[in-house]
């Protein structure tokens, strides 16, 4: 079977990770776009067609997650294939989500390369999967309400503890973890704005239409 036409879509919001992932995909031949987030992956996927999406699952603005739902919910690019990467530290239930979601793969990271170059050229060369139903926005939301409020608790108590060990370092070691707990305390507020947005969406979704 022919490799379909369109380049390979990658969304991810670190620039490293982005780096090693287009240049290792170039290496090998095949044509890449890149987007820093949901967002912006929404809108080279309406003009540049991609034959499949390579998409962190989180990032700023429109994590993976949605994106993939506003993919699949699209008919026409529900049969776009989804690879989702992943930290080492989501949980099984973030996998179990995704795979609702009609991820086709979920890669954990650090990547190992090799592997990720297989699976993206089977997933190329490949019939079309039987893909599971798109979820209803109920469930949808639902279940990434659960996601985020497990997101919101892990930030929290990592912002718990970047506290307790300022206060015990001495003066020259501080500024690189101040730094780091703002930035925890911007991801912090940035998940509960989402969160936010979900709980009143589930509520606009209960009210009898």
């Amino acid at each position: 079977m022919n490799i379909p036409y369109g380049p390979l879509l990658v969304v991810e919001d670190v620039p490293n990770v982005m780096e090693l992932l287009e240049v290792t995909l170039r290496f090998k031949g095949y044509p890449v776009i890149t987007a820093r987030n949901g967002q912006e992956a929404l809108e080279k996927i309406d003009v540049e067609h991609p034959a499949l999406v390579i998409t962190d699952i989180l990032m700023p603005k429109m994590d993976g997650f949605a994106l993939a739902h506003r993919i699949r919910t699209n008919p026409k690019t529900r049969t776009i294939p989804i690879i989702f990467l992943s930290a080492t530290y989501v949980t099984p239930e973030d996998k179990d989500f995704a795979l609702s979601l009609g991820a086709a793969r979920f890669i954990e990271k650090p990547i190992d390369t090799e592997d990720f170059l297989l699976t993206v050229a089977e997933l190329l060369t490949q019939g079309p999967d039987t893909l599971p139903r798109p979820l209803t926005e109920r469930d949808f939301y639902t279940g990434y309400r659960a996601r985020l409020e497990h997101k919101l608790r892990h930030k929290n108590t990592q912002i718990s503890r970047t506290e307790r060990l300022l206060s015990t370092l001495p003066e020259g070691q501080r500024p690189a973890f101040d730094a780091l707990l703002q930035q925890a305390k911007n991801d912090r507020e940035e998940i509960q704005n989402e969160l936010n947005q979900i709980y009143k969406i589930l509520d606009e979704l209960k009210r009898p239409g």
